[in-house]
């Protein structure tokens, strides 16, 4: 049971040294106990302390490692519902099933798929990241031999190696098990030999029940076998009872510390109508799935899905924001434009896109805001003309190009008169488009 702020005060050393980064023990006592900080951040507890309040500091929902080395995915360790109310922390796993009953031919199509999957949206990287190999022979041998083509054809991908069969996941063991794959999956029948095999090679372990009063039986049965790291399926497969579930054990972990369900949850969105499955992983992305299985992954689907997950595992209290310089776009020379705006990524992208797609050169001129966007950062001050003229100065841009002028956006068009005075004397502002999409007309109309 989660300890009380007080009740975890009773076991600190309570002498105030803020150490911690708190004014008081009690102060620190109370964000363990809302679990916002790790106990570890108190370097004079004692050992026993430490141990006593470990369960106390640690978030509801398991962080459970699929897969090593720099391409392992995490997931878990969320500890709201809501990700206003804090964040949320380690985005879903997307993973593309691949039968061992496939041709060599479409197996080497998915692996390709997956390799090439990433994309760049507003300077993040997002991907694919998993690859469930599926028993549907229930022959370990071809099993085995699928896993050997997976690891050998596109290396440091985490694996899932998915079968009811304790002799096929042994079989798939064998070729990966220091790649840390997870297991898939311990039922109540074969519990003890899956969770056997999880402790041996010490791997991730899921497990599938039908019901969420079977997978709280179930989960503590393979708690008590030994096995920490529990991924949960519930076995919900239609959009409704994956909403209803999910949401279920996500509030039971959350709200009511309820052991058996701080797990992260794995969802099979699984559909032979590839719409269909979009939209049933779209689900599991906002609502509580950490490991989302694809029968696909075209690119239109993954774009899609992966924008999803990224604008839901975002930071909603500290926006996205690209570094304070001047960037040069295209083959800019001492006589391009030079163009200002904020630091807000999803700003600086957009307007960095639509200047490429105009063919014209430009200086991209980006004030540090805090990430704001133009008219937010303006009416909060920070996209103000003494800020926007001392970073113009200050940057050396006038060392660069053979002209005094700089356009600003058309949102913020009574700064002008204002910014050319703080810019002196010779500088002209220029008003730009309000919108992004107007820039290429705008630029070829000024022949820049």
């Amino acid at each position: 049971m989660a300890l009380s702020g007080v009740e975890i005060f009773k076991h600190l050393p309570k002498t105030n040294c803020k150490k911690c980064g708190f004014p008081t023990c009690l102060a620190f006592a109370m964000k363990l106990a809302a679990k916002g900080v790790s106990i570890d951040a108190c370097p004079d507890i004692s050992e026993e302390a430490k141990k006593l309040l470990g369960e106390a500091s640690a978030p509801p929902i398991r962080l459970i490692t699929i897969g090593a080395g720099d391409k392992a995915v995490k997931v878990g360790e969320e500890v709201v519902l809501f990700r206003h109310d804090k964040k949320f922390f380690n985005p879903c796993g997307f993973a593309v099933a691949i039968k061992d009953t496939e041709s060599s031919d479409e197996i080497k199509k998915k692996i390709e798929a997956v390799k090439t999957s990433e994309i760049d949206r507003v300077g993040q990287k997002l991907r694919v990241e998993m690859i469930a190999v599926t028993d549907a022979a229930n022959d370990p041998a071809k099993f085995a031999s699928v896993v050997k083509n997976v690891v050998d054809s596109a290396p440091g991908v985490p694996l899932i190696l998915h079968s009811m069969n304790p002799s096929v996941i042994e079989a798939g063991l064998a070729l990966c098990a220091d790649k840390r794959p997870l297991i898939y999956a311990a039922t109540n029948e074969n519990a003890e030999a899956m969770a056997k095999l999880a402790k041996d090679k010490k791997c991730p372990l899921a497990i599938y029940a039908n019901g969420l009063d079977a997978l709280t039986s179930l989960s503590e049965k393979v708690k008590g076998l030994g096995v920490e790291d529990i991924v949960l399926d519930s076995g919900a497969r239609k959009a409704k009872d994956m909403l209803e579930h999910f949401t279920m054990i996500r509030r039971s972990a959350v709200k009511k510390s309820f052991k058996p369900f701080g797990y992260p949850v794995i969802a099979f969105a699984n559909r032979d109508d590839s719409m269909m499955e979009a939209l049933i992983a779209g689900i599991g992305v906002m609502k509580y799935a950490s490991i989302i299985v694809l029968s696909s992954i075209e690119k239109w689907k993954m774009l899609s899905l992966l924008t999803l997950r990224q604008n839901i595992y975002t930071d909603p209290q500290v926006p996205m924001q690209v570094e304070q310089k001047i960037y040069k776009v295209g083959e800019a020379t001492d006589k391009s434009p030079v163009i200002v705006t904020t630091n807000f990524s999803l700003t600086y992208f957009i307007v960095r896109g639509e200047i490429e797609n105009s063919k014209v050169p430009c200086w991209l001129a980006i004030l540090d805001v805090e990430g704001l966007s133009v008219l937010t950062a303006w009416a909060a001050g920070k996209f103000s003309p003494a800020k926007i003229a001392a970073f113009v100065k200050e940057s050396g841009i006038e060392k660069t190009v053979s002209h005094k002028e700089v356009i600003i956006p058309g949102y913020v068009a009574v700064l002008s008169g204002s910014l050319e005075e703080k810019l002196g004397e010779g500088w002209k502002v220029v008003v730009g488009p309000r919108e992004a999409n107007a820039l290429p007309a705008f630029l070829k109309s000024r022949g820049a």
